[in-house]
This record gives structure tokens, sequence and C-alpha cells, in this order.
């Protein structure tokens, strides 16, 4: 698969996006995360992290079509305004994402081709491959009610993403609201050459987040602190 990206429309922020997700809140050893998680040099000496999350996550509509995405965010980096998460590796599944995610938001999206079966059980695997190539394969279940959430309930600064791009901090606070349940990560599988072996990391929590409703704004743009 080719890494150069063609011409695509530019769309703007604030984007409006609906899906499903999958989010795995991570524990991982500080030797991983040191030297494997991806972090732009721009943003390492501003890292904080403790806690990581992953993200596997199928657009059904936004502002640029459907598309799929998995993402990881290694912990949280000193900003102007504070500690923000930021995504250290990112991949979607078309062009029109990848260059207006970095347009719009800094976001260090790359493209890669997703495959998403639904087991006999339920239960959901994610496959993400480069080539043909599979690098990450993730098995993920869903139990108990859906219950109705919302970002809304937590504080801004807790929801706040920077990105660093051409010297620039690109800092963006989303919001989401859909129906959220109780989630295993089953059993997962990633290649260290384009994604964190998050295998060596313990699972601090999981959900399924189902029919959401994201906005994300445009983005603030500042000098780094």
């Amino acid at each position: 698969m080719s890494q150069t990206p063609p011409d695509v429309p530019i769309a703007p922020a604030p984007w409006t996006l609906t899906g499903d997700a999958y989010i795995v809140m991570l524990e991982l050893p500080p030797p991983l995360l040191r030297e494997q998680a991806f972090i732009p040099e721009a943003l390492r000496g501003r890292f904080e992290g403790r806690y990581s999350l992953l993200m596997a996550i199928d657009y059904t509509s936004s502002n640029v079509g459907p598309y799929r995405e998995l993402l990881f965010i290694p912990g949280r980096f000193r900003t102007r305004r504070g500690l923000c998460w930021s995504i250290s590796k990112i991949y979607v599944s078309s062009w029109d994402s990848v260059v207006n995610g970095q347009i719009n938001w800094g976001i260090p999206k790359e493209l890669a081709d997703f495959e998403i079966a639904r087991e006999a059980d339920g239960s959901e695997r994610f496959r993400v491959s480069h080539g043909g190539d599979v690098f990450a394969d993730l098995h993920f279940a869903a139990a108990g009610p859906a219950l109705p959430a919302s970002a809304a309930l937590l504080p801004a600064a807790l929801r706040t993403l920077v990105h660093h791009r051409e010297g620039r901090d690109y800092l963006c606070t989303p919001a989401a609201r859909g129906r959220v349940r109780y989630a295993r990560l089953v059993d997962v599988r990633t290649s260290p050459e384009r994604m964190v072996r998050i295998e060596g990391g313990r699972v601090v929590f999981a959900v399924r987040l189902s029919d959401f409703r994201a906005e994300f704004p445009a983005a603030d743009v500042e000098p780094p602190p």
C-alpha cells in the first residue's frame, strides 16, 4: 500500500462523527513506554504518563465519510494548559481521514487496511494490516447492559488532546455521548514495528461505546511551553 497521499478534498473542523468503539485503559511497563511508544521528539520531554489508552473505532459517518481507526495514547503530556492526552500512533482506513486529521488537529494518522469480524459468540475481532501483513489483531467481547454515557461528565482538562505539528501544539477538546457497556480485551497480538506491544501490559478497564456521536471542534494552535 502506498503511503503517498493523493489530493483529497479539505474538510475543515468542526467534525461530527458517529459509530461504535472499544476503549481500553492500560498500565504498561515504563521501559516499554520510553522505548516503544512512538512518542514524537517534540513531546518526548513533556511526557507525564502512567496510564495509556487503546481505541478501536468503526466510524459509520463523519465529515469525510465512514472509516475505521486504531489508535494508541501513551499517556498525558505537559502543555500551556496543563496535562493533555496525545495520540502517538494511529491508523485509519481512508486517505481523507489521514490528510484532514493531520491538517485540522496535527494528528499523525497513517493509512492501513481494516477487517472487522463478528464471531459466533458475539465477540468482535479487529485486524489491521499494511501491505497484506497483519500488525494488530485484537479480540474484544462485551457484556452487560448498555447504559447512556456522556463525556460531558468529565472535566474538559481530562478530555483535551495535544498534538505537535510543524513547531506548534494543536489542542482540541472533543465531546461524545452514546451507550457504554463493560468489555474485555480477550486477546491481542501486535507487531512492534507498527504498534506498541500492549501484550506486556495490564488492562485496567475496557468498555464498548455504541451508537456514539462525537464532536471534534477546531484546534487551538499555539507555541509549545
